[in-house]
């Protein structure tokens, strides 16, 4: 759960820029999060080095991959239902190749490729470099699968070709895998032990992006806060010959690239934020006023047996720091409800927790068993599903009166806000973000895609300002 999960965003076909015309067609179809989509442009970068070439439309597509995801069971109902429709294109298109990525591949690779015989590679997070060899494998004839973890693969010195349907935001992932071990998560098993890239090929991301016209980049990891470059987990120097950097200075290093361009960071960890970290967010105007904080629960001993690592009080003095360093800063956060042995008062809890904090937006979930988690080994899953959902409403109703009361507070404030593109609702407005990641949207007026413009906020939803350019 610790990562943001966009819905709007599942199954989007990743199309890349500034390709040569191919002969080979891809079809790149991405599930999860933030991670899933930055690794999809990895992979179509390293296919496009081999003659592949995307395509929007799979019925014309020579090799199909599902970047997916394993955090939620949906998200695995969803990419079996793809995959088997997929396979009937089989029968038109006998070389069709089609194949499954990401979170869900060790787990599922002898069912889908010997069992149900729906994939014919698998491949992991962590070898994505082998595609184009496993793809001649399958075109000999071959399943090939390779789902080994690396606790050193960060493809730094891949540089992503970038999705085209916006040229304004970009992605950089600046680390991989997860060392937490909270009981009820699967990244540690489906990503691996954490390891950090060279804090020099995140600035010349950074500065390649921005000379190709973006205006914001998101710094990607499972733990952004655990981000270290030659410093061992218990702080100690591992090359006196190299500089050390830790995530606070690593957030200045790419605040320094241009005063112009935004800078975001997806996900924190309570128990490893730093004063640092928050100071150096205030210290910078570039540097979004916006963290995300997951929660998971209010409860301490739902905490404990979640094996968050930090308790409900540690959390508070965590907002409050971040309330007195950076005034203003919106806060959103992950909940679940309905975790094993899970009781009313652990779920008042936090319904009491989010009314002191008052969060911005939360990611709200009932609890989903995933195979493997020590979860699934030590706990029973023994919440009904029905108090589950009812639980879960009610954090949804809580939080919705939350952000209704935070937009309204906007109106009659000016807020700068990067446009991002069009309005889905209509060509005659666009939207974007302000600082606080608040969606808003407004006339067109002479603005244009990738500018910083003011907006007077003049009305709202629970989920969007609306207002004009002034």
């Amino acid at each position: 759960m610790e990562k943001i999960i966009l819905e709007k965003k599942q199954g989007n076909a990743t199309i890349l820029t500034g390709l040569n015309p191919n002969s080979k067609k891809l079809y790149l179809e991405s599930y999860g999060c933030q991670m899933n989509f930055s690794d999809s442009e990895i992979v179509a970068s390293i296919l496009d080095k081999h003659g592949y070439q995307t395509t929007r439309m799979y019925e014309e597509s020579d090799l199909i991959l599902l970047n997916t995801c394993s955090i939620r069971e949906k998200a695995e109902t969803t990419v079996r239902t793809r995959l088997r429709s997929f396979n009937k294109l089989k029968s038109q298109n006998p070389n069709l190749i089609i194949g499954m990525l990401g979170c869900m591949a060790e787990r599922m690779k002898d069912s889908l490729l010997e069992e149900e015989k729906l994939v014919d590679l698998v491949v992991g997070p962590d070898a994505y470099r082998d595609l184009p060899k496993l793809i001649k494998e399958v075109e000999g004839g071959q399943k090939s699968v390779n789902v080994l973890l690396s606790r050193e693969e960060t493809y730094a010195d891949i540089s992503p070709v970038r999705l085209d349907n916006n040229g304004v935001s970009g992605f950089i992932s600046i680390m991989r895998g997860c060392d937490n071990m909270c009981s009820f998560c699967v990244v540690p098993f489906t990503r691996g032990r954490e390891r950090s890239r060279n804090p020099l090929t995140i600035v010349a991301e950074a500065k390649e992006l921005y000379d190709k016209g973006y205006k914001e980049v998101t710094l990607l990891g499972q733990n952004v806060d655990s981000y270290r470059w030659n410093i061992s987990k218990k702080g100690q120097i591992l090359n006196d010959e190299m500089p050390t950097t830790n995530f606070a200075q690593l957030l200045e290093l790419v605040a320094l690239v241009a005063k112009d361009m935004r800078v975001r960071f997806s996900t924190s960890h309570p128990k490893d934020m730093t004063d640092e970290v928050l100071e150096t967010i205030q210290k910078y105007h570039n540097i979004c006023n916006y963290i995300h904080l997951p929660v998971q629960s209010g409860s301490s001993p739902m905490l404990k047996k979640m094996n968050r690592g930090y308790t409900r009080e540690w959390y508070l003095e965590r907002i409050k720091s971040i309330k007195k360093i950076i005034p203003g800063c919106a806060i959103s956060t992950d909940i679940i409800t309905g975790f094993c042995d899970e009781n009313e008062e652990d779920h008042n809890q936090t319904l009491e927790l989010m009314k002191e904090v008052e969060f911005d937006f939360s990611y709200m979930f009932f609890y989903s068993e995933r195979p493997k988690t020590l979860a699934q080994r030590k706990y029973d899953d023994n919440i009904p599903t029905e108090i589950k959902k009812r639980r879960l409403q009610e954090v949804i109703a809580l939080q919705r009166e939350h952000s209704i009361k935070k937009n309204s507070a906007c109106v009659g404030k000016i807020m700068e806000v990067l446009v991002e593109g069009p309005s889905k609702k209509s060509p005659l407005e666009f939207s974007g973000r302000n600082s606080e990641n608040c969606k808003v949207v407004f006339p067109k007026e002479n603005s244009k895609k990738g500018m910083y413009v003011n907006v007077l906020i003049e009305d709202f939803t629970a989920a969007t300002l609306k207002g004009k350019i002034i």
